[in-house]
């Protein structure tokens, strides 16, 4: 049975256009290098936003932890003013998502690559409530490794007294949220064409599935839970 469904927030749950990553372009790129945008989704999504930053300067050879925390402070302000003046929403379906699964009893928990600051500033612009519309906030900065290393995955099962992580279900749209997922074990890992990678890089992680829409989960865990094959 699945009991908890564990979702990366930006381009998954959360609409905000990359701004993240374009963000992160304009603070590497004010360093005097020259990284596109597809660059950046290829080397940087999903993962922790410092680690972002370090994978994407190694495209350039670079390895300089002095630049990459430098620009990493740059990019913390950059966003901290792109998101006061962004528009922000959920994602297609996402509070009707929320709600299916509660009245099933299953867990809502969302996880990221975002500090916990950056990521409660999104819930509250959206307006979703803790134990309302979700019932956890894992972010990089709860935990000592993050994507796509399992952690912030077993911190919440850990929260939550699952054993077990075949009753998990990761979705994210990076092919490291399909790593985080495959290195927990859960028993589901779902790429979702909404955010920073195209259906070629997500299957490169080979997930379970790959949809185009959040509500498209739905019948995915009715499946699972009755026990009828795919």
């Amino acid at each position: 049975m699945i009991k908890m469904v564990v979702f990366d927030m930006a381009g998954t749950t959360v609409n905000e256009n990359n701004v993240v990553y374009k963000t992160l372009q304009r603070a590497i790129n004010e360093a005097e290098f020259d990284i596109s945008l597809d660059e950046v989704l290829e080397a940087g999504a999903g993962k922790e936003k410092l680690e972002a930053i370090r994978s994407i300067l190694r495209l350039r050879q670079v390895e300089e932890e002095q630049l990459a925390a430098q620009i990493f402070a740059r990019f913390l302000q950059l966003l901290d003013d792109a998101y006061r003046t962004q528009d922000i929403s959920e994602q297609d379906n996402a509070t009707a998502l929320f709600c299916a699964l509660k009245e099933i009893d299953v867990l809502v928990v969302l996880n990221t690559g975002y500090n916990r600051e950056t990521a409660e500033s999104l819930v509250h612009k959206i307006g979703w409530t803790k134990g309302t519309d979700y019932d956890l906030l894992v972010t990089a900065s709860d935990v000592s490794k993050n994507r796509p290393e399992p952690d912030m995955i077993l911190l919440s099962m850990e929260h939550f007294g699952i054993r077990d992580a075949e009753s998990v279900i990761k979705i994210g749209d990076s092919a490291v949220d399909v790593m985080e997922g495959k290195n927990a074990g859960c028993r589901i890992n779902i790429g979702i064409t909404t955010g920073a990678q195209t259906y070629a890089q997500l299957q490169a992680a080979q997930p379970e599935y790959i949809i185009d829409n959040l509500i498209d989960l739905i019948p995915i865990i009715q499946r699972e839970n009755s026990g009828v094959p795919a």
